[in-house]
């Protein structure tokens, strides 16, 4: 079983230049600069409510839009998610939170099953919040369920405020996956019948 749970990613495009590094067992520890005010927000926050020590450093074409930079951040995140868990050995495997927000409600569900995919309902009633777009909230967790290996069900049951549901949107995301990546003592190997998460 591999005990430090910790990955490196670099990811390096025309378009963004990534480093990025994850503690699976951190204290919630957040240094992140992606030069999207509110995206820090939500990754510095994400890395709070899943007890995961997380650095981003990201330097993209946010001239251009934010796109590029929520999305291979994304990217990146779930990479080191698939690297820091390795075989998957006496993981928890699934996960599941329900995080309120004011007036917002979110749930998110998840099984690090080894097979991706993403359900995301969630309504915006404005284009962008604190300079992102909103369209992007769900880019971004289809990029994380992707590479990561992850099925993921995230709804916003009901909500107004953007900023609420996005915010409920990253928290329950996060200690639902807090949640599959604990390690549980009554789990011997990994947690499937087929012997194999992938």
């Amino acid at each position: 079983m591999n005990n430090a749970r910790i990955a490196e990613v670099a990811r390096k495009t025309k378009e963004t230049d990534i480093r990025l590094k994850l503690n699976l067992d951190g204290d919630g520890e957040a240094k992140v600069s992606t030069r999207i005010g509110f995206f820090d927000h939500m990754l510095t926050l994400f890395a709070r409510h899943g007890h995961f020590d997380l650095e981003v450093q990201c330097q993209g074409d946010v001239e251009v839009d934010g796109h590029h930079t929520v999305e291979d951040v994304g990217i990146a995140l779930g990479e080191a998610f698939t690297r820091a868990l390795a075989e998957k050995e006496g993981i928890s495997r699934y996960g599941m939170s329900y995080v309120p927000m004011d007036e917002t409600l979110a749930r998110a569900v998840v099984d690090l099953s080894g097979r991706a995919y993403l359900v995301c309902k969630a309504r915006f009633r404005q284009d962008q919040m604190g300079g992102m777009s909103t369209e992007l909230a769900e880019e971004f967790f289809r990029a994380l369920a992707t590479q990561g290996k992850m099925n993921l069900h995230l709804e916003v049951l009901y909500g107004r405020n953007c900023h609420h549901i996005c915010e409920a949107m990253f928290k329950a995301a996060a200690r639902a996956v807090a949640q599959a990546v604990r390690l549980d003592p009554r789990v011997k190997g990994i947690p499937s019948t087929k012997g194999v998460l992938a």
